[in-house]
């Protein structure tokens, strides 16, 4: 049937990949290697001006909220567990209290990541103003829909190896 779905199967999309997940996201999460970082922030982030600094030089626009992007993304994206911190969020300076609505997104952002990642996923803080500068040496950047405030994570890219190689 054309009209819908054969079998189960949403017509025209792939299987086992999340359909969020747009030709343009799929090819930087290919692209990236063992180590690349990958910035997925919210509308508010400059998003368009930090991505002329990244390798790729990648904006892109998912219209969806932080944790909906971060589950589509984590549910292919290995990260790096090499690394002591596998995903960083932004956190205000020093001297200004993270807002309710910031409380909120960080917590949804961990319980994402988490989800297809794992609990023992370390998510850390990083200050505002040097989240940006981190973010500027990431391989691209992802703006999503989120409007909470500190809607915004630095996600480390692990290698994909096969079972019982490590």
């Amino acid at each position: 049937s054309y009209g819908g779905e054969t079998r189960g199967v949403a017509m025209g999309l792939l299987k086992g990949i999340d359909p969020l997940l747009t030709a343009d996201v799929l090819h930087v999460l290919r692209s990236m290697g063992h180590g690349n970082k990958l910035v997925i922030c919210d509308c508010n982030f400059p998003a368009a001006e930090i991505a002329t600094h990244t390798t790729t030089g990648k904006h892109i626009i998912l219209a969806v909220s932080l944790p909906e992007a971060l589950g589509a993304i984590c549910s292919v994206l290995p990260l790096d567990f090499f690394e002591q911190t596998q995903a960083m969020y932004m956190a205000p300076q020093e001297g200004v209290a993270l807002p309710p609505a910031g409380v909120e997104v960080v917590s949804a952002l961990k319980c994402a990541i988490g989800m297809h990642c794992g609990v023992d996923t370390r998510v850390e803080p990083i200050e505002r103003f040097s989240f940006y500068e981190e973010a500027k040496g990431c391989f691209a950047v992802i703006q999503t829909m989120e409007r909470r405030p500190y809607g915004n994570v630095i996600l480390v890219k692990g290698a994909s190896v096969p079972m019982g190689t490590i």
